[in-house]
């Protein structure tokens, strides 16, 4: 099982009250929504491995140098991620605890947690849930060797489990076309423009029509005499588009090769550290959500 690590904290902070709070007074709503939810997704899921995937770079170079526009909406005016005021400070004290547990987390530098997960979900040997509140990694979706994605869209208690078959249903595309349609389609969230003037609807008739987003593009390029779906008025817009259609493919597509060391994920039968994670409970008020996550990994109790 592969964590989201930023997906899940982040609907932790907007999911749980931030007058949740530790003994200090401060919010703890995103630590203790991230920890319960952990609980319940071993509890439910009984993964035998579990990694807590990290944005080492939530905007990486090599995105932004392809497509300036990539998350350029969220940087905050002093640089970095915008995040809310309440949230900041909860990440630091969840990667200590995280630590403390044994629960293992693993960043990259220079890359996503999206890169991470494609990364880990490509090594690995038997299944992988990948779970998370983004539509990118639906591209990962591969029922030869089951990979599939736990999105959270409806909340961690209705999981969404999306296969190549859920992807074919909610997007009529092949299942493991999402990257395409995605560049094609675009994402405000991400700063992704998509190509304007071509909804789900076209880039789905495009992608099933010419099998890929490079064929697309090769039949619009040789295309004499128009025709549905490569009407005018889509040749004109794919055109109008190249420059976008040229380096977005880099920005959507999930890196799945990054130089990783060995990462084994294995389930803590105990805690990594039992006297610092105590004292993270007792200092931060997280006495009740560690007990629950013990409980769910099936440590001694007492």
């Amino acid at each position: 099982m592969l964590l989201d690590a930023a997906s899940l904290y982040f609907r932790a902070f907007y999911g749980v009250p931030t007058s949740v709070t530790g003994p200090h007074g401060r919010p703890v709503n995103a630590v203790r929504g991230f920890l319960d939810m952990t609980a319940r997704l071993v509890a439910a899921h009984s993964p035998t491995r579990l990694v807590a995937c990290w944005d080492d770079d939530w905007r990486p170079a090599f995105r932004v140098a392809a497509l300036p526009s990539y998350k350029a909406h969220r940087v905050a005016q002093e640089g970095g991620e915008e995040v809310p005021d309440e949230l900041g400070p909860q990440v630091p004290v969840l990667v200590e605890v995280l630590a403390a547990a044994g629960l293992t987390r693993v960043g990259a530098p220079g890359y996503e947690a999206d890169d991470v997960i494609g990364t880990l979900a490509t090594r690995a040997r038997g299944p992988v849930d990948v779970v998370t509140g983004d539509r990118d990694l639906f591209q990962l979706v591969d029922d030869a060797r089951d990979v599939r994605v736990l999105y959270t869209n409806r909340g961690i208690n209705d999981l969404e489990f999306v296969d190549e078959a859920a992807v074919a249903a909610k997007y009529g595309i092949p299942g493991r076309s999402y990257a395409d349609f995605a560049v094609l389609r675009g994402d405000p969230s991400d700063g992704l423009p998509g190509v304007s003037g071509v909804g789900a609807k076209t880039a789905a008739a495009l992608i099933n029509e010419f099998g890929s987003l490079a064929g697309i593009r090769e039949a619009a390029a040789r295309t004499a005499v128009p025709k549905a779906p490569l009407t005018a008025a889509v040749l004109k817009k794919l055109h109008a588009a190249a420059d976008y259609l040229d380096a977005a493919p880099e920005v959507v597509a999930v890196v799945t090769t990054i130089d990783l060391p060995p990462v084994d994920g294995e389930l803590p039968r105990h805690p990594a550290d039992p006297d610092a994670l105590a004292s993270l409970a007792e200092a931060h008020g997280l006495e009740s959500s560690v007990r629950r996550l013990g409980s769910a990994l099936g440590w001694p109790q007492g």
